[in-house]
């Protein structure tokens, strides 16, 4: 999935990761951390941290590489459990799945 810190401004830090989901699919986790859904209501967000209610975009990685919700040339870190992946499975780019960021 792609995860994108909204705290302090519209482009934050954002991470390509594995997730997983609980059985509503409401709630995710990412590295020890719950995010809740906010089901539609969220502006610019659409989840919240659960501790800390920091408000996050997260969706599925997309195959073009513009996930950023509003466009910036900003690094986006990709996990190393999941680089491979993206890079051949998502993004159709083999020779890339070396490169940790996009």
């Amino acid at each position: 999935m792609y995860i994108e810190s909204k705290a302090d401004s519209l482009n934050g830090s954002a991470r390509i990761g594995r997730v997983t989901f609980s059985k509503t699919m409401r709630t995710l986790y990412y590295r020890g951390r719950s995010f809740q859904s906010l089901k539609g209501a969220g502006f610019k967000e659409n989840y919240l941290d659960t501790k800390t209610n920091e408000p996050f975009w997260i969706s599925g990685p997309r195959r073009d590489g513009q996930d950023r919700l509003y466009v910036s040339n900003l690094p986006v870190e990709i996990d190393d459990d999941v680089r491979e992946e993206y890079w051949t499975e998502i993004r159709k780019q083999p020779a890339r799945k070396s490169q940790r960021h996009t």
